[in-house]
């Protein structure tokens, strides 16, 4: 749809409240997105300059707009909530989560089981969960069968089968893990005196519980039973350990949700912890792929939604860690500066950040852990991706690294049928640029490093990765095409932080899959070379602090400061050698300077 064919439109949309969907020309729905002004921000698609590509592209797809008038910004929030997860929109955020979480069911029978599901039917039956992990919810339900007796049979305990005396007592009630409700020892009040424990445990609401054994310990020692008194008392203390377990907070905390966020290119992580009474009875992280390069501020809401609803919550206070619009008013949100609230979020960004660093590796392992032939036929399909005559089999990537503009340095990483091979890496120190100039820089090191390949008559890579934009692409051709090579390698750019990568001369960048191997490999490259530069800039920032300084010690001589230099690397290192060994080696009278001199740095 072009922005003169939305102006014929534009009036019939109303300035009110509500969700809008755009539609692409097969009639699917293709993205979904709230307002408080329906007209303005549907407009802001159309008439503004200000889009990334992504968003372009999307406007460029709609083909049908249609929207829901709802009362307020609250209704329109959770209408789109309910819609993404429901349609799963090719351009909404989406959870990348596909798990079948389990649930701990309550039957809707006579004396109910308690028992672990990943089914939630419609059946009447009472469903607890889901839980984020299928260990944690085993946990649960073990501790409820070694706390509170309830049958495991399915036996149907009705009334009249129960005056009839059909069933006999099985094992478990010898065991002590049943009253014996089949054969009338157990009422069904009583046993439904259990079952409203076991829902306080499910809640995570454990006081009335231990007050309730509490209380029933003492009638026991009152009667002088004291057998049954000491099984009140390990219940409570049982109680007490599982508690104890998750509990991280004082109790006065309540019922709360916390929710951390961290980025990483085209994806976020979002961990959530649930706490009741002071306890974590929740964790979970997940990940969110961006669709239109949404802002955190966009994205967290939504996945805040998205989680609270996953997980059933009902707690009235969210602590988060910077302002966002929630429109959910009966909920607050809370930004804590200190206290337990803020030691519970400190915990909640911790496993965010732990995650986003999991799922790197994972990443990094799952391209480790291909066999030859996997690794052959990522590089094929990266042949495919970026119109290669061959396959690039061998692969090497440059980057400048200037941190905090001193020392001027550049790197490069080689990779050779999908690994890194590191015998071929080089690093460069800048000779012929003046100051910091990243293009020239650039320039310099890619003319060294194949002036250097074509004079040794060595093999060229199949490509040539300049991390950077367009400048530095353009840098690094002047050389290419100064040595001849132009047409023998292919040479790419690959744009900071947007992962898209140019060719020479063209106006539009190749965006791969984000979950392409294709791609996981290109970051690893990148990643390995970034990690090689700043290693080697640390490096030369070092070796020149220590040569500034050493060059400034009065009675000493640039011969015994390279001994030094050479020696021990650093002031740190020299500062732990004693008198002794610093004489043996530059003499009595120059040690005393030195040993002086450097304990004053």
């Amino acid at each position: 749809m072009t922005a003169a064919e939305f102006t014929a439109i534009s009036k019939e949309i109303p300035v009110l409240p509500g969700i809008y969907k755009y539609y692409n020309s097969a009639d699917q729905l293709i993205y979904v997105g709230k307002a408080k002004h329906l007209r303005k921000r549907i407009s802001s698609y159309f008439y503004s300059n200000q889009h990334n590509k992504k968003t372009i592209e999307l406007v460029k797809k709609i083909s049908k707009i249609e929207f829901t008038i709802v009362d307020n910004e609250q209704d329109a929030f959770l209408l789109e909530n309910t819609l993404i997860k429901e349609y799963q929109p090719a351009y909404n955020i989406q959870l990348k989560d596909g798990k079948g979480y389990p649930y701990i069911v309550i039957k809707k029978e006579p004396f109910p089981r308690v028992f672990l599901t990943k089914r939630k039917i419609e059946d009447g039956a009472e469903y607890y969960g889901p839980y984020a992990s299928l260990a944690s919810v085993r946990e649960i339900a073990d501790f409820i069968r070694e706390t509170i007796p309830l049958r495991t049979c399915t036996l149907p305990l009705t009334d009249k089968n129960i005056q009839a005396k059909k069933f006999k007592v099985c094992l478990e009630y010898h065991l002590g893990n049943c009253k014996g409700a089949c054969q009338g020892l157990e009422s069904a009040a009583e046993y439904a005196n259990s079952i409203a424990q076991v829902k306080n445990i499910l809640k995570g609401n454990l006081s009335p519980i231990i007050k309730e054994f509490g209380e029933a310990m003492k009638e026991y020692v009152h009667r002088m039973e004291f057998e049954k008194a000491a099984q009140y008392q390990q219940k409570i203390k049982n109680l007490q350990l599982y508690q104890a377990k998750s509990t991280v907070v004082n109790t006065k905390t309540g019922s709360v949700d916390v929710f951390s966020i961290v980025e990483e290119k085209d994806q976020a992580f979002v961990n959530y912890l649930a706490v009741n009474d002071g306890s974590i009875f929740l964790t979970k992280t997940i990940t969110l792929q961006k669709k239109l390069e949404e802002t955190k501020e966009e994205i967290f809401p939504f996945a805040i939604a998205q989680l609270r609803d996953l997980f059933k919550s009902q707690a009235n206070e969210i602590i988060i860690a910077f302002p966002i619009s929630f429109p959910q008013t009966a909920v607050k949100l809370t930004i804590p500066h200190k206290g337990d609230k803020k030691k519970l979020l400190d915990l909640s960004q911790k496993n965010a950040d732990h995650f986003k660093k999991a799922f790197a590796a994972k990443q990094l392992l799952a391209l480790n852990e291909k066999t030859t032939d996997e690794k052959l036929l990522i590089l094929e399909q990266l042949q495919s991706d970026l119109q290669l005559s061959d396959i690039p089999l061998h692969i090497e990537c440059f980057d400048n690294s200037n941190l905090h503009g001193t020392n001027a340095v550049a790197a490069m990483v080689c990779f050779k049928n999908g690994d890194p091979s590191k015998k071929d890496y080089r690093k460069f120190n800048i000779k012929t640029v003046i100051g910091i100039d990243d293009f020239a820089s650039m320039k310099e090191i890619v003319y060294r490093r194949y002036k250097r390949v074509l004079d040794e008559q060595a093999a060229l890579p199949q490509l040539i990765i300049i991390d950077g934009g367009k400048g530095q692409l353009s840098a690094a051709m002047e050389s290419i095409v100064t040595l001849g090579l132009q047409g023998k390698v292919t040479v790419v750019g690959l744009a900071k932080n947007k992962e898209e990568l140019f060719f020479p001369g063209d106006s539009e960048s190749i965006q791969l899959a984000w979950n392409s191997d294709g791609l996981r490999l290109i970051r690893r490259i990148r990643d390995e070379v970034h990690r090689f530069g700043i290693g080697f800039h640390r490096n030369q920032r070092s070796r020149s602090a220590i040569q500034h300084e050493l060059y400034q010690i009065k009675g000493i001589g640039a011969k015994t400061a390279d001994l030094l230099l050479k020696e021990y690397k650093s002031i740190k290192g020299l500062k732990k050698i004693d008198l002794k060994t610093l004489e043996s080696l530059i003499g009595k009278s120059k040690a005393a300077i030195v040993s002086k001199a450097i304990q004053q740095l």
